[in-house]
Order: C-alpha cells, then sequence, then structure tokens
C-alpha cells in the first residue's frame, strides 16, 4: 500500500509543481498573494469584530471545546426528527433507540480501550497532502467547465436544466470539498508551524470558500456548498482559526441557508407559493423524509430486504442509482431522487441488526478519529475528522450514499485501523 501511496504522490507532486510553473498559475498566485497581503494589513480589517466579540459564548465548556464532538450527529437528528409534522411508528422508535444506543457505544466507550499512549501515530508530508489538494480541486475545476457545456447554460440562472446535469461530470467537481479540506488543512499546519499569520491563513480559508461557493453555487447544488462551509468551520474550530462566535454565526448562516435556497428554489419550481412560510419548506422535507424512513422500517424490519442491494448501487455503472433505488422500494418509481435518512439504507439493506452493526462502526470512526485529532492536533487528523463529521451530519438527512463518500470513510477506517495495529504490535 505505501508503494501505491508512493508512487501516486510522486506523480501528484510532479502535476503540482508544473501548473505552479506556469505562467496562469503564476499569475494567479502573484494576485491572490498581493490581496493578501492588502487584506492582512488593511485598516478596515481592525474594524471586524475580535476574538472576544460575544465572550459570554465562550464561558459554556461544550460550546468552547466540545460543539463538534461525534455526538453531534445523534443531537442533530434528534432536531431533525422534531421537525416532523408527523408521528413516527411504534417499530420506528425502537429502531432509532437502537441507532442511537450503539453509534454512542462506538463514539464514546470502544475508543476509550484504544490508542491511549498515541506512540504509533502516522505522519504525512505536508508537501504530498498540498499535491493530493492541489490536484483534486484542479480535477474539479475542469469537470465544472465540462458540466456547465453539457447543458449549455448556468443552472442557478435556469433551474430547469439542472436536473440535465449528467452525473458523470457532476461527481468530479465534488472533489472541491475534500481538495478544500486538504489544502486548509495545509493551511493550518503553516499556521502551526509559525510559516504564516492566523490572519493569512483564516484569509485563505475565505478565498477556498468563495471557490467552493461560486462552482457549486453556479451547479444550483445545496448539500455540497454547505459541505463546505461546514468543513473550514469545523476544522477552523480545532485549529483555533475561527473564533467561538463566528463557529455559532455560521451555523446560523448554514441553517438560513437551508432554508433560504430550498424556499426560493420551490417558489420557482412552482411547488410552493410566496405566501407560504419559509420554514414550512423545512418542515415538510424533514416531514417526507422521516416517511420514507417509516416505510423503509417496515420494509427492512429486524433482518432487511435488500441485504446489501441498497449500498451497493452507489457503485458506478450500478442500474440506478441509491436513491433512486429507494424510490423504487417504497413506491415503484425510478425516475426520482428520495433521501432515506443516515439509517434509511442499514435498515432496508439488514434491518434492526444492520442498524446497530452500521450505526455502531459509523460512531467508532468518528470516534476514534476525534480521540487521534484531539491527541495529536496533527493538521492531517484535523483535516480527516472535519471531513467525516461534515458528511455525517449532512447524512442525517442524505444518507452517506455517494461513492466518494464512502471512499473517505473507507480511507479513514484504513488509516484508523492501521494505526491501532501498530499501536498493539509495537507494545
Amino acid at each position: 500500500m505505501s508503494f501505491i501511496y508512493s508512487k501516486l504522490t510522486s506523480f501528484l507532486n510532479i502535476i503540482n509543481d508544473e501548473f505552479h510553473k506556469s505562467f496562469l498559475f503564476t499569475t494567479i498566485f502573484s494576485i491572490l498573494y498581493f490581496i493578501e497581503d492588502q487584506w492582512v494589513n488593511s485598516f478596515f480589517k481592525g474594524l471586524y469584530p475580535g476574538e472576544n466579540f460575544l465572550s459570554f459564548l465562550k464561558k459554556s465548556s461544550i460550546i468552547k471545546n466540545h460543539i463538534f464532538n461525534p455526538l453531534i450527529v445523534l443531537i442533530i437528528f434528534s432536531a431533525f426528527l422534531a421537525l416532523s409534522l408527523s408521528r413516527i411508528s411504534y417499530s420506528l422508535t425502537i429502531t432509532l433507540i437502537i441507532a442511537f444506543v450503539f453509534f454512542f457505544i462506538g463514539a464514546n466507550i470502544l475508543p476509550r480501550f484504544f490508542l491511549n499512549d498515541m506512540k504509533s501515530v502516522i505522519t504525512f508530508s505536508r508537501r504530498d497532502i498540498y499535491s493530493i489538494g492541489f490536484c483534486l480541486i484542479l480535477v474539479s475545476i475542469g469537470f465544472f467547465f465540462i458540466s456547465i457545456a453539457s447543458v449549455g447554460g448556468i443552472p442557478i440562472l435556469k433551474p430547469s436544466i439542472r436536473y440535465l446535469l449528467k452525473p458523470a461530470f457532476t461527481m468530479p467537481v465534488f472533489l472541491i470539498i475534500p481538495g478544500t479540506c486538504i489544502l486548509a488543512s495545509v493551511y493550518l499546519k503553516d499556521f502551526q508551524d509559525n510559516l504564516i499569520t492566523r490572519s493569512q491563513v483564516r484569509f485563505r480559508f475565505l478565498v477556498l470558500l468563495i471557490i467552493d461557493i461560486a462552482l457549486l453555487l453556479t451547479l444550483g447544488y445545496r448539500t455540497p456548498l454547505l459541505a463546505a462551509l461546514l468543513l473550514l468551520i469545523i476544522l477552523g474550530y480545532y485549529g483555533n482559526i475561527v473564533a467561538v462566535w463566528e463557529v455559532v454565526l455560521g451555523g446560523l448562516i448554514g441553517v438560513g441557508a437551508i432554508i433560504g435556497i430550498g424556499y426560493f428554489r420551490s417558489i420557482h419550481e412552482l411547488t410552493v407559493s410566496s405566501a407560504i412560510d419559509p420554514f414550512y419548506t423545512l418542515k415538510s422535507r424533514a416531514d417526507f423524509t422521516l416517511h420514507v424512513l417509516n416505510l423503509l422500517d417496515i420494509i427492512g424490519g429486524n433482518f432487511g430486504t435488500t441485504h446489501g442491494q441498497l449500498i451497493a448501487s452507489t457503485i458506478p455503472g450500478s442500474e440506478l442509482g441509491p436513491r433512486m433505488m429507494v424510490g423504487k422500494l417504497i413506491a415503484w418509481r425510478t425516475e426520482v431522487t428520495i433521501t432515506p435518512t443516515l439509517i434509511g439504507q442499514m435498515v432496508a439493506d439488514f434491518g434492526k441488526v444492520g442498524v446497530a452493526v452500521e450505526m455502531c462502526i459509523l460512531g467508532f470512526i468518528l470516534g476514534i478519529g476525534f480521540k487521534i485529532m484531539r491527541k495529536t492536533k496533527d493538521y492531517f487528523y484535523i483535516g480527516l475528522y472535519s471531513l467525516l463529521l461534515t458528511y455525517a451530519i449532512l447524512g442525517v438527512e442524505t444518507g452517506i450514499l455517494d461513492i466518494q463518500v464512502l471512499f473517505y470513510f473507507a480511507v479513514a477506517f484504513f488509516i484508523y485501523t492501521t494505526i491501532i495495529l501498530k499501536s498493539i504490535f509495537n507494545k
């Protein structure tokens, strides 16, 4: 495995070096460095609220140190359930209790038995990691223009053509999320090594977010845009890049974006009228998604119905994608995509037993990642945990059903397992 990693990173380092030597990128980075310098030394920057703005927020130990503990997934899931306009069934209540209990065990209890000395953590070269992130963003930008050309317009200006976007072209665009995470974590390392100031790293975070907004909002996608915002907030929170009050404000902006974009898109698509309460779209979406989960719970029972077919449908080339397969399961409609919540796939594939096992595994990946990040404060593990927690939070509604997201969790599981095994056998 190390041989493959070595060859891959050597190849990506060459690509990174060649692009950075090109006239186009030399010019772009020169302009960005100039703007950064003006930003850092700007008089108006001093007018921006400082670290101690809304200082009362820092008095809470939970807000100051534990906002993004893995258990936040359960808190957000609970809030999502509370939004529903309808009651959930008794059977689903049992399934949810199982999900919450086993996630708690995986995230909060099992990690206590591993890596208590933290002597076997794998370190990664800054140069290699930067090259990976830079190349991911290059690929994303390239496929962004291909996606725009394929539909002959800009989806955000003409929402109807958004449904003409081809997944083969748009999926690589979403690589901008891990690319952003990786570059942001590298800038965090530079800050930790005192190579750049806090103001500089904050500016670079902002530039990355602006690039993400430009690409993802243009295509009319809401969830990936929230992913970019959320992962930068989490990364900045644990890297001491953003203040506590900025985390709270960022969360409110994220919620506002969910409500606002969904509301205006619904009006434009004539699914609601302007007289409808903007919060209604959020409540009705939660209600519909939980209704879907109710049906999947009935179908799945204790041991499941699809027995792995749903999770296998995430593989590119499958006849139906996972969310289309959900549509087929509950309504025999394959032309729509339906979000099944975080546990929808689990209960449909393997029933309540599958929910227990998969939620425990998910909790353990997040829990051990949280432990490694907190103990090492290493830039790579802060970035990796931020990426995983971001998709776990967003998966509360959408489910973790995209092949690239499953790949992120698989890579994290491999790295964490390697660290655990090294710590066991090196004793």
